[in-house]
């Protein structure tokens, strides 16, 4: 009898803790000339249906491209151990002739610069060398929220300071300052990837967004061209 209220509860225990949903990230490449960048994330939201969203992302542009944001949800009753990949698994119709048309190689993952382990204290300020390429990584995450009695809003943008072995330097903002992403209290750079061209630069953001009974994390990047 123990056991079994022993595993009832930890099955239930994130709901209560937590009190909303934390998406699985997917890393789904990049082109073959690293000019466009594909990712899904996917989930169980707070109505407890499965849910996904596919992206592609034209590098140089920092922007999605004109059909590259697919979102899709299913009314469907899921068991408590789900964690909502059959969501994603549904999609992949879609991900085939994308990936096709912006010619993704789901092999050239990228490779990574930075990575924030769980439980590791995210930092605004991040200093790192790539050995590979003897390239210095300054980086700086500025982040504001806004709050009022009835909304809150957030914006981020980095600022990238590269200083190559030639002792050049230069200096990049990424992403859009000004932008209030709504119900968002905070930001962490989760991940950085460098693309198979070598210059190609990923940000891997997580968002961390209000619920109605506590939070969900959620994913985005942002890009550049060093």
């Amino acid at each position: 009898m123990k056991k079994s209220i022993f595993l009832f509860l930890l099955l239930f225990i994130p709901f209560f803790i937590f009190g909303g949903d934390i998406a699985s990230f997917v890393n789904l490449g990049f082109s073959n000339d690293a000019r466009y960048y594909m990712f899904a994330q996917y989930g169980i939201n707070e109505k407890y249906y499965p849910y996904t969203e596919l992206y592609t992302v034209d590098v140089r542009q920092n922007k999605f491209t004109q059909d590259g944001v697919k979102k899709a949800e299913f009314k469907a009753a899921v068991e408590t151990s789900q964690d909502g990949s059959g969501a994603f698994y549904s999609i992949m119709n879609d991900i085939s002739p994308l990936g096709m048309k912006y010619d993704i190689n789901h092999m050239k993952t990228g490779r990574v610069l930075y990575v924030l382990l769980n439980g590791e204290e995210p930092k605004q300020n991040l200093k790192f060398r790539d050995f590979y390429s003897d390239v210095q990584y300054t980086v700086e995450l500025n982040q504001s929220v806004f709050s009022t009695k009835s909304e809150t809003s957030a914006s981020f943008h980095i600022i990238l300071t590269l200083e190559k072995k030639n002792a050049q330097k230069k200096t990049y903002t990424i992403g859009l300052p000004d932008l209030k992403r709504k119900n968002v209290k905070s930001y962490k750079i989760r991940q950085i990837l460098l693309g198979p061209d070598d210059k190609a630069l990923v940000f891997i953001i997580e968002k961390e967004e209000l619920a109605k009974d506590g939070y969900n994390i959620r994913y985005m990047v942002e890009t550049a061209v060093q």
